[in-house]
């Protein structure tokens, strides 16, 4: 769940709220769904419930709570293959495939990573948001790779507060367009919602989340470089941001500077470590690289 604070400014004032929230937003969010949210007390103008015709006027403080409508429904749990790397009877790890959404949200119903785990494990553990039992991270729809999942209540906090406190191992393999000069580098750029399309982030020094990305060049090609990714935050499209930072997007990702290269971002999620919640020792996955980003390679290495 999403919460922001919009301040009106001088070009919004005058506008009606459901049409001023609707341009904020971005295209992720219909007016009818902004209008389900001031409709239901989601949306706030100066701390008080209003209706969506209200004008807005400079300097009015919105508080939005971005909520699903699909909060209060039974997931469907649904026969889709996994590729299960390790299980036992408190998580499972699986390699995700890429077009694969992790779990339930706005639009999405089925087909999920989340609607195969609950087929495939019977229950998972929901303490906090029906939409997303067992998640304790995401990978962003294409990005492919090693995700681990709760089964258990305890496993639950556990991974969680792994995650929170920064303690899980997290390494990708990405293609990124053209040819970086350094073999290593360290990149801190704060990142934030971008202001005008809520589906993106954006490098923002002042108002931005700490982020923190370590890259390692393993091979250039003429049109782009292979890098091994660790995170040391773990921030929305963090590397995908932060290489688009660097001049380098990431092969694919059309969202964030680079072409259609590839159906999809090559962007791979390599390796997964953590401590396992029951006996405490530290376990390690990996998932080899996929066949459509290694044919891009390929093809790299054959033409020299």
């Amino acid at each position: 769940m999403e919460e922001l604070d919009i301040i009106i400014t001088e070009t919004e004032g005058g506008k009606r709220l459901d049409k001023c929230l609707t341009d904020r937003l971005g295209r992720e969010y219909s007016r009818t769904y902004v209008k389900f949210l001031i409709d239901n007390g989601f949306v706030l103008v100066k701390s008080k419930k209003v209706k969506a015709c209200y004008l807005v006027h400079e300097g009015d403080e919105i508080f939005v709570k971005i909520v699903d409508t699909l909060q209060n429904e039974n997931l469907e749990a649904e026969n889709i293959p996994l590729n299960i790397i390790y299980e036992d009877e408190c998580l499972i790890v699986v390699n995700k495939p890429y077009g694969m959404v992790v779990h339930p949200g706005a639009g999405i119903r089925k087909g999920t990573l989340v609607n195969a785990l609950l087929f495939h494990c019977g229950k998972l553990p929901n303490e906090e948001n029906e939409l997303r039992p067992g998640i304790v991270h995401r990978l962003d729809k294409d990005t492919s790779g090693v995700m681990v999942a709760a089964k258990t209540s305890k496993a639950l906090r556990s991974l969680a507060e792994q995650f929170q406190k920064r303690a899980v191992k997290k390494n990708y393999i990405a293609l990124v367009k053209g040819r970086l000069e350094l073999d290593n580098g360290i990149i801190e750029a704060p990142l934030a919602r971008h202001k005008t399309d809520r589906k993106k982030m954006q490098v923002e020094h002042l108002e931005g989340k700490e982020a923190r990305t370590i890259y390692h060049v393993l091979r250039r090609y003429e049109k782009f470089t292979v890098i091994r990714v660790e995170l040391l935050t773990g921030r929305t499209h963090q590397i995908r941001v932060h290489m688009n930072y660097l001049g380098h997007p990431v092969l694919g990702d059309t969202k964030y500077g680079s072409d259609k290269s590839m159906k999809r971002q090559a962007l791979h999620s390599e390796k997964l470590g953590f401590f396992h919640p029951d006996t405490g020792k530290y376990m390690e996955f990996s998932a080899s690289i996929p066949a459509d980003i290694k044919e891009v390679i390929d093809n790299a290495a054959k033409n020299g």
